[in-house]
């Protein structure tokens, strides 16, 4: 006698509490204070994270992919999708960004901003992406940071460079 197949619902198999995700709806996200989560939930060992760190890139149309090997999917952005975690000043060429992905850039200083919270910001990646200070890094950088009347400037051998408030 042969054997009755039935259809399984996808549904059935899936855990209790949890949701089925897409490419496009990962579940994954990055908040303001860089930290990331998986449907609301602290993603805490920091091996993923610095592997999510270093597999997040930019798509051009303003969203962000993670990439590990050939599986690749969308993640949401809340606000600065890097960190600057530390600063170097290159001779008279300027200063150095080391980012939360292990890569490097020089700081582009008209990108330069301060949020709400007195927090640095910049635009890394070819403008594609913001990225955020940390402490270190800011402490760093706000040596050659002054202020006046009208604000901070970023004070440099080719010259001062205003950081704007950040409108968001």
């Amino acid at each position: 006698m042969g054997r009755v197949r039935s259809r399984i619902d996808v549904s059935d198999n899936q855990p209790i509490g949890k949701r089925w995700h897409t490419r496009e709806d990962s579940g994954l996200r990055i908040d303001r204070a860089l930290r990331w989560w998986h449907d609301d939930e602290p993603i805490e060992h920091p091996k993923i994270i610095e592997l999510f760190n270093q597999g997040l890139v930019p798509t051009g149309d303003g969203r962000f992919q993670l990439k590990v090997g050939a599986d690749w999917c969308f993640v949401q952005v809340e606000d600065a999708a890097y960190a600057v975690v530390a600063v170097d000043w290159v001779s008279e060429r300027g200063w150095y960004l080391r980012l939360s992905d292990r890569t490097g850039e020089p700081l582009e200083p008209a990108s330069l901003q301060i949020d709400s919270e007195g927090v640095l910001t910049c635009a890394v990646k070819s403008g594609q992406a913001k990225a955020r200070f940390s402490r270190d890094a800011q402490f760093a950088l706000g040596e050659h940071l002054e202020q006046d009347d009208q604000g901070y400037w970023l004070v440099l051998p080719q010259g001062r460079f205003r950081v704007r408030a950040d409108a968001g």
